[in-house]
């Protein structure tokens, strides 16, 4: 398991190729997985697929089994308002701790928003983001669709 308060991120490497994108969708839909939140980042060559899902250990399992490379890396999910100015003030935090955060996705949901971040020290920016006021979603929150 992840380091406390961390969740699994389950990343897929895709060839940019017509279709990989819905194979992996397919198999983590027969499985009965459910994407909370994703991005995919691409080249002319390859994409990154980072998906927060609903069950991180079973949706790396059927990729697996069906022949599709992926692994689960611990990241850490800010909760934030829904509000201009929210996610800036985290960040600052985050940056006056001197902590590294080497990519980001974000998404809005009510009255609430959600960063999920990859650094080099993931431990530490909880410690930062909690000690400045600010919530970190559990993993039981954060695999759930509308936390």
């Amino acid at each position: 398991m992840g380091i406390s308060n961390t969740i699994q991120q389950l990343s897929v490497f895709l060839e940019n190729r017509e279709g990989r994108l819905d194979e992996v969708l397919k198999v983590l839909s027969e499985n009965d997985v459910n994407i909370v939140a994703l991005s995919l980042a691409d080249t002319s060559d390859y994409g990154m697929l980072r998906m927060i899902v609903s069950d991180p250990h079973k949706g790396r399992a059927a990729l697996k089994e069906a022949g599709i490379t992926s692994m689960l890396t611990d990241v850490v999910a800010l909760r934030v308002p829904h509000a201009a100015g929210s996610l800036s003030k985290a960040m600052h935090q985050i940056v006056e701790g001197e902590v590294n955060v080497e990519y980001m996705y974000a998404f809005a949901n009510g009255q609430d928003a959600a960063a999920v971040l990859k650094s080099d020290d993931p431990a530490r920016v909880i410690d930062i983001l909690k000690g400045s006021g600010f919530e970190v979603y559990s993993a039981d929150e954060a695999y759930r669709a509308n936390c």
